[in-house]
């Protein structure tokens, strides 16, 4: 909840702990104990005056059914997911949620990869321009990761989250990105570089915060959010 009121805030907020899309509001999954995607697209939606519009690009290795299946007949969220269609959890009824579903092969690579995301990214966003962005960027699709079967380099999940954070920045839209599965020590290293990758670029920087909104009542609607938390 925290890092999606920053995120419309400032423009940008990373939950190094969140992403677990494989639980729904009434059903834990794989992982995933609780639907936190869900509960802060919900919580946005309620809580702060001009959310309305929510897109979710999913970029894990496995399918994120539980969001999937939380938004199934909800017009103010779109679906986008890009996973291994042969692995956990292939659910047939969630998947048709999905608004734009990318379903890989085993082992796929970077070129391929890359090329899919940022066409699909930029589709997505020139398809509808949402309030905010979750980007669920899981780390399993890493070469040798032991659940996520794709051949995805170190230099290919930086450049992955770059072009999520490129395509958000170029459209004003606030994006929250929460780093969901990856099941290799590696991983850690990976999610740090990335992000100082993001850093040095300047898509995510304090300086943002002034334009990461479009929205003029947003940052008094967080103070009043956070009054209501602590009562």
């Amino acid at each position: 909840l925290k890092a999606g009121k920053l995120a419309v805030e400032r423009g940008w907020a990373i939950n190094v702990g969140g992403g677990f899309h494989h639980c729904s509001s009434d059903k834990g999954g794989g992982f995933c104990a609780y639907a936190d995607i869900t509960l802060a697209i919900k919580f946005l939606f309620e809580r702060v005056q001009g959310v309305s519009k929510a897109t979710i690009i999913d970029l894990d290795a496995h399918q994120g059914n539980g969001h999937e299946r939380d938004f199934m007949d909800d017009h103010r969220v779109y679906i986008m997911d890009v996973y291994n269609r042969y692995i956990y959890p292939g659910d047939g009824f969630a998947k048709r949620a999905i608004k734009r579903k990318v379903e890989l092969e085993w082992g796929t690579e970077d070129t391929e990869y890359i090329q899919k995301v940022h066409a699909h990214v930029e589709g997505a966003l020139n398809e509808l321009k949402p309030d905010v962005i979750v980007y669920n960027a899981g780390t399993d699709i890493l070469d040798g990761d032991p659940l996520g079967g794709l051949a995805i380099s170190p230099q290919g999940i930086v450049k992955r989250d770059e072009i999520v954070f490129k395509a958000a920045r170029r459209r004003r839209i606030p994006v929250l990105m929460v780093t969901s599965g990856g099941y290799q020590k590696r991983t850690a290293r990976i999610i740090a570089d990335s992000i100082l990758n993001l850093h040095n670029l300047g898509l995510i920087d304090k300086a943002l915060a002034a334009s990461g909104s479009e929205n003029p009542k947003v940052e008094q609607m967080i103070r009043d959010s956070d009054k209501d938390l602590c009562n």
